[in-house]
C-alpha cells in the first residue's frame, strides 16, 4: 500500500495534498492534541507521526470505555472537557451527546467524499469516521447439515437449539446492536415475543464480544459449542483458512448499521488544531487505514478495501438501522425490558 512504500510524512501529504515538512516542529512549538476515545482505537503509529511531522500536531489519545462509557464522559465533563477531539460516540448514543451540546461546529473539507451520507446534524458537528455493521456469523463447516439460517426469525426454531450465543446488550455495543436489530425486525409489539422464543431455544449471553466470539463461537480460534455469534460483517476477513477461502460467514440479512463520529469538542483548549485533527480522520490516508486497524469500513468513498475483505467481507447493502433519537429516548426501557425477558 502506498503509505507502506512511502514514508508516512510523504504518504500523508500526497492523499491529503498538504505539504511535507522536513522534520518535526521544535519542542517549544509542538501542539498537542487530546483526542477522547474508545478503547478500540487504533491508527498505524507511522501516520500518526507524519500528521505531527507535517503539522506539527501531537495526537494524544486518551482512552475512555466503550461508545456508551464516552459519551458520558463527554457529557458529564462538558463544562470542563477532558480532550479537544472525540470520536467513537457512534449513531446508538449521538443524539445524547448532540442534545447536551458537547461537540462544536465544523465544516470538514474533508466530509464531502462520503461522510456526509451519514450526516446526523445540519451544522455538522459531527463527522462519520467509520462504519460497523453489526451481524450474524457462523461457523460454515459446523451447519452443514442443519442448513444456514436466511432470517432472525429462524433462530427461534428447534433445529437452531443452543446453537446461539449473543452479547449483554447492557454491557456490549454488538450486544446493544443485536437487540436494536430485533426491535427494527419485529417492531415494538412483536420483538418481547422474540426474544421469549430465544430464551426459551436455548441462547446463551456474555458479558462482551471477546468471550462471545473467542470462547463460544465455534468457527474462532477458541473453537466453542455454538456455531452461531452475533459479531460484525467484517469478522469472516479474519477467518481464511488454508485454502483461501473463509471458514465463517456473516449472514448480511441480520445486520444492523453503526457509525462511528468524530468532532470538536465544545470549549476545547486547542479548537483550531482539533479541526485539522477531525480532518485528518477523514483523509484518505486515515480512512484506508481503519480497516487493518480497527476492523470497521471506511465512511470515505472510493477506498479500496483490503484483498481479504473483499471476499469475506463485503460492506452490506440492506443493513438496518433506527432513528438515534428513537434509540435515545427508549434504550434504557428497552434493556429493561430484555433483561426481564432474558434474565428473569
Amino acid at each position: 500500500m502506498l503509505r507502506r512504500a512511502l514514508t508516512a510524512a510523504t504518504a500523508f501529504a500526497l492523499l491529503t495534498g498538504c505539504s511535507v515538512t522536513t522534520g518535526q516542529a521544535p519542542a517549544d512549538q509542538e501542539r498537542v492534541v487530546t483526542l477522547v476515545t474508545h478503547d478500540s482505537f487504533a491508527l498505524s503509529q507511522e501516520l500518526l507521526d507524519g500528521f505531527k511531522a507535517d503539522t506539527g500536531i501531537t495526537v494524544k489519545p486518551l482512552a475512555s470505555g466503550d461508545a456508551g462509557e464516552v459519551t458520558n464522559k463527554l457529557v458529564l465533563t462538558k463544562d470542563n472537557p477532558i480532550g479537544d477531539v472525540a470520536f467513537g460516540v457512534d449513531s446508538t448514543f449521538a443524539s445524547r451527546a448532540l442534545e447536551e451540546g458537547v461537540f462544536a461546529e465544523h465544516a470538514s473539507p474533508e466530509a464531502d467524499k462520503g461522510a456526509q451520507r451519514y450526516r446526523l446534524d445540519p451544522p455538522n458537528r459531527l463527522h462519520a469516521v467509520d462504519v460497523g455493521d453489526v451481524c450474524l456469523n457462523i461457523d460454515v463447516a459446523a451447519l452443514e447439515d442443519v442448513g444456514e439460517p436466511t432470517q432472525l426469525a429462524q433462530l427461534a426454531d428447534p433445529e437452531y437449539r443452543d446453537m446461539l450465543v449473543v452479547q449483554d446488550p447492557a454491557t456490549s455495543s454488538p450486544g446493544l446492536a443485536f437487540l436494536l436489530a430485533t426491535i427494527a425486525t419485529f417492531g415494538e409489539a412483536d420483538w418481547r415475543n422474540y426474544w421469549g422464543q430465544l430464551a426459551a431455544n436455548g441462547v446463551k449471553v456474555v458479558s462482551g464480544w471477546e468471550e462471545a466470539y473467542t470462547q463460544d463461537f465455534s468457527g474462532s480460534s477458541g473453537k466453542g459449542p455454538r456455531p452461531i455469534v452475533v459479531s460484525y460483517a467484517s469478522s469472516p476477513s479474519a477467518e481464511i483458512g488454508d485454502d483461501g477461502q473463509p471458514r465463517t460467514k456473516a449472514l448480511l440479512d441480520t445486520c444492523y448499521r453503526q457509525v462511528e463520529y468524530a468532532g470538536v469538542l465544545n470549549g476545547a483548549k486547542n479548537p483550531e488544531d482539533a479541526k485539522k485533527v477531525v480532518d485528518f480522520l477523514l483523509s484518505e490516508a486515515v480512512q484506508a487505514d481503519v480497516p487493518g486497524q480497527m476492523y470497521v469500513y471506511p465512511s470515505r468513498e472510493g477506498v479500496a478495501l483490503p484483498e481479504a475483505w473483499a471476499k469475506a467481507a463485503p460492506l452490506p447493502t440492506s443493513s438496518r438501522s433506527l432513528p438515534a433519537d428513537e434509540v435515545d429516548a427508549n434504550r434504557e426501557r428497552w434493556v429493561q425490558e430484555w433483561r426481564t425477558i432474558v434474565q428473569g
